[in-house]
């Protein structure tokens, strides 16, 4: 409603005959809005990122849950990125209901775009065989790390059974990833953090199909902000 003042204001003093559309009508018309953002169609993409994060719909905030304890009704959707991390820009994204697990929602998010691919790596919620098996379609290598005390898989899971050969030579997946550079997933928590930071932790909007539209926004404009430029750290000491 701030927004809503401060641009009538505008048009008042630009002598427009227009008025700012009121935040109930925004919130209607946000459920038939197709928000879509664009990437590159052609190039290689070296190395992929994935990652999730939790957006708040309706709940309390850490203050009132730290000193008074966490209601029931808490709802929550799920926010699914993937990066590119060598421009760190937000190249497929979705949205989904909180009940939705990392892994069932990984092959609809890695189908949005046809662009050659040749590595992905997400972290060991995804070591589940739907996912490598979509990794596997796409002609993709795997840099998933398995599960502790994780078995070999029969078939053809070269990748996964590499990284648990090395898990059970090394007792831990330490190596493996030093080794794959498999640390470069950093970068999808680093867009997770951005989301947050710019955007805040939360959607306004109750009704779902407003809340994609709502989340497709934010990965639009923070891509946007990507292309006009990332900070350079320079090592100073």
């Amino acid at each position: 409603r701030a927004a809503q003042g401060f641009i009538d204001s505008i048009f008042s003093l630009m002598n427009v005959p227009l008025r700012c559309p009121d935040y109930s009508c925004v919130s209607r018309r946000a459920k038939s809005v197709n928000i879509s953002f664009k990437t590159p169609t052609r190039g290689e993409i070296a190395h992929l990122v994935i990652d999730s994060t939790g957006l708040k719909v309706f709940g309390e905030g850490e203050w009132k849950v730290k000193k008074h304890g966490q209601e029931r009704r808490r709802i929550w959707r799920k926010l699914h990125l993937a990066v590119d991390s060598k421009t760190h820009e937000i190249i497929c994204a979705d949205l989904s209901l909180n009940n939705v697990t990392d892994s069932e929602a990984f092959p609809g998010l890695i189908r949005q775009t046809h662009r050659k691919i040749r590595s992905a790596a997400a972290d060991g919620a995804y070591d589940t065989r739907l996912c490598h098996d979509e990794l596997r379609r796409k002609k993709i290598s795997a840099l998933i790390p398995p599960r502790k005390g994780a078995g070999y898989w029969p078939g053809e899971y070269a990748d996964r059974n590499r990284a648990v050969a090395n898990q059970r030579m090394t007792g831990s997946n330490a190596r493996w990833k030093w080794t794959t550079d498999y640390n470069r997933r950093s970068i999808a928590e680093t867009a997770m953090y951005r989301v947050k930071q710019l955007f805040g932790g939360s959607l306004t909007l109750r009704d779902y199909d407003g809340q994609v539209a709502e989340a497709m926004a934010l990965v639009r404009a923070l891509n946007k902000m990507t292309k006009a430029g990332m900070p350079e750290s320079v090592r100073i000491a």
